[in-house]
């Protein structure tokens, strides 16, 4: 606001101070501006939600409940143009100096979001459509694990969404062959895994012979219950299952197998040598841009392997000592093939093996939970469960993962485990995943990121940040979480604890073998040979992992750096606060204000510490 002033009196203002600054804004003034803001925020957010049918299902609602996401490169065009006209909007409309701290703060994550996308825009076809979760599993999983089925109308938009995956397959399709043209291709072997993804989503009834296919049987049991209940009669069961059927065999299917003749076609021309981003057109800035936009930082890609360096050796040092605890004489590379190959640290390779697993995992979580209050002052309100990876999108060795819940809570977070070979997932580092993907990692972090949507007054956040993400925040908080367990009085037992070392080396090995991939060349060979080399992780998991290193530029390099900076914020606050210091408030201030790029935390951790030092 500008200060109005008389004439006279503002000639001897001048006088006798020289130029002025602009009168501060009024306490009001900003309480005003900032709820304004806020208000023009999530009216924003609105809009773009509104272009992702699939994302509002994901929180829950049931907008536009029988469509998928137009995954056209003109919608991709629409909307870059929305986010580019809704940030010179707000420029024009708001000043961030008359706005509160919280405020400004999403003023710039705000206009930060469209800087990023403009970098990933420009790679958009650098991205491997068909890869490692890619759309022709994906649209499979969502439906089944996203789509609730409540009354009627939800089964037509759930046998409607079965046909739109046909149309949005060969709309992938043709941005693959666009790619191609390019000189964008994946490598060999990821080719021969998307046909065999293909094959299992496309088993079974009511494709072919055999037991029900996941999706069928999913919507079939959906179909069921609502009968059972009453919402359906015997006829519209009936019915409706044909429908889904004929959606299913006339539509989906055909499109799968234009998707399985395109990948039989193109393999030829892929190179049968994985290599790296650096190998694409424009790869070394590809991989710049993806170095930037998981770790938000500005590392370089050689600071971040000599950083992997480092920390591979540091770790090395830690469970030299964890050997000793658990009386193992021999050096440490005997110690990796000891606890890579003895039979005590796996379980049976069966079903049975399989659901004590999830049994030890949910027996882990529940105790955590009873710890919690000590460390944290926020708690997640949504449930968690422990959950195997479905069939059709089920791989030997392949990394556990979570799924969010909703933030109304109608649908609980899910822990997800790779449990088809039970020979890959050595028990020592059960406890720690545990800790990991579930409670206090990201089930806590993710959960009351969007818990912060129902608060109100003037710490209310708009609704963006309680949903967007940043995987150096979200996966270093995973990180951090392993680390804060030991410290809570968990992973007691030496090969627990040798477990936690086991995942944080692992992370600090893919800070080298990510950039070694794509910055300096390396081989597959090579990256097995230095992961085999450095760790006890089973063989199959580490061929996984490091064929996921390959196809998805940059991603593994946020864990690590995430986990070390929030490490950093940590020992800054309680060496600068002393006794000062107390865990439940500086989690809440990590957690409170959802994710946020590395930088942004640390000046709010900033912020927060000299706050704490003048109270």
């Amino acid at each position: 606001m500008r200060a109005i002033f008389g004439a006279a009196v503002m000639l001897a203002v001048l006088a006798a101070c020289g130029p002025t600054a602009p009168a501060a804004p009024a306490a009001q003034e900003i309480a005003k501006n900032s709820a304004d803001l806020i208000a023009y925020l999530d009216a924003e957010y609105e809009e773009e939600l509104q272009l992702s049918p699939q994302e509002l299902t994901a929180q829950g609602r049931k907008d536009r409940y029988g469509e998928l996401d137009d995954r056209t490169e003109a919608a991709m065009d629409k909307e870059i143009a929305w986010r580019r006209e809704s940030v010179a909007d707000m420029t024009a409309k708001f000043k961030p100096e008359a706005l509160s701290e919280d405020a400004r703060l999403s003023y710039d994550i705000w206009s930060l979001e469209l800087d990023r996308d403009e970098k990933a825009n420009a790679f958009r076809r650098h991205r491997y459509i068909f890869g490692r979760n890619g759309a022709h599993t994906g649209l499979v999983n969502f439906i089944i694990n996203q789509h609730r089925v409540d009354e009627k109308s939800d089964v037509e938009a759930y046998i409607s969404r079965v046909g739109a995956i046909a149309p949005t397959l060969d709309v992938l399709i043709e941005r693959a062959k666009l790619a191609a043209a390019d000189g964008i291709r994946m490598p060999g072997f990821s080719y021969d895994m998307t046909a065999s993804e293909v094959k299992r989503v496309t088993t079974g009834a009511p494709f072919g012979p055999g037991p029900d296919s996941a999706l069928f049987a999913d919507g079939k049991a959906k179909i069921k219950v609502l009968g059972e209940s009453g919402k359906l009669k015997p006829e519209e069961v009936v019915a409706l299952t044909e429908q889904l059927r004929l959606a299913m065999v006339d539509q989906m299917k055909p499109a799968y197998g234009r998707l399985a003749a395109w990948v039989a076609e193109d393999k030829k021309n892929a190179s049968p040598t994985p290599q790296g981003a650096g190998s694409l057109p424009n790869g070394e800035a590809y991989y710049n841009a993806m170095l930037n936009l998981m770790t938000t930082t500005d590392m370089t890609a050689e600071e971040i392997h000599q950083l992997g360096l480092s920390e591979v050796a540091r770790i090395r040092g830690e469970m030299e000592k964890v050997k000793e605890r658990a009386g193992f004489k021999g050096p440490l590379e005997e110690f990796f093939v000891f606890m890579r190959t003895d039979k005590q640290f796996y379980l049976p390779n069966n079903d049975a093996g399989a659901q004590e697993y999830i049994d030890r995992a949910t027996k882990h979580i529940e105790e955590m939970k009873l710890a919690l209050p000590k460390y944290f002052g926020r708690l997640p309100k949504a449930d968690l469960i422990v959950k195997r990876v479905e069939p059709f999108r089920e791989e030997p060795g392949g990394a556990q993962h979570y799924m969010a819940g909703t933030p109304d809570g109608s649908r609980p977070g899910v822990y997800y485990a790779h449990l088809s070979d039970m020979n890959a997932m050595a028990t020592y580092m059960l406890e720690d995943i545990a800790y990991h993907e579930g409670l206090p990692g990201h089930h806590m972090q993710i959960s009351i990121q969007q818990e912060l949507e129902a608060e109100t007054g003037p710490n209310k956040l708009p609704k963006f940040r309680t949903q967007y993400g940043y995987t150096a925040y979200s996966e270093g908080w995973g990180l951090y979480a392993e680390a804060l367990s030991k410290e809570m009085g968990f992973l007691q037992d030496p090969y627990s604890d040798y477990g936690r070392l086991s995942g944080e080396i692992w992370r600090a090995i893919r800070l080298v073998l990510d950039t070694g991939i794509h910055s300096k060349g390396w081989t597959e060979e090579q990256a097995v040979k230095y992961f085999t080399e450095n760790s006890s992780i089973p063989e199959a998991a580490i061929a996984s992992e490091v064929r996921r290193y390959i196809t998805t530029a940059g991603q593994a390099t946020a864990y690590k750096i995430g986990m070390i900076k929030l490490q950093q914020m940590r020992d800054k606050a309680r060496t600068e606060l002393g006794d000062k210091f107390s865990y439940p408030a500086f989690h809440d201030q990590i957690l409170g204000g959802g994710a946020l790029p590395v930088p942004v935390l640390e000046a709010k951790i900033d912020r927060w510490i000299a706050a704490q030092k003048k109270a």
